[in-house]
């Protein structure tokens, strides 16, 4: 598996998924009072954490996309 998330790109997806988890949990907005919206957000913030931590989107690798230098 080689990488194809650069330092931006792993930045950006910690940043926002940490906002996504964040309001999803904390923020009381009525959008997120429902399960699903909350679980919605939820998932995609782990998914952006996780991709970000391993430095490997599988959606990238479909699309023939690299945000990082080789």
């Amino acid at each position: 598996m080689t990488s194809n998330i650069g330092t931006s790109d792993r930045t950006l997806r910690i940043v926002l998924g940490a906002a996504l988890i964040l309001m999803a949990l904390l923020s009381g907005w009525p959008v997120f009072e429902a399960s699903l919206p909350r679980l919605v957000a939820v998932l995609a913030g782990v998914v952006l954490i996780g991709t970000a931590a391993v430095r490997f989107c599988p959606l990238y690798r479909v699309l023939g996309l690299q945000t990082c230098r080789h």
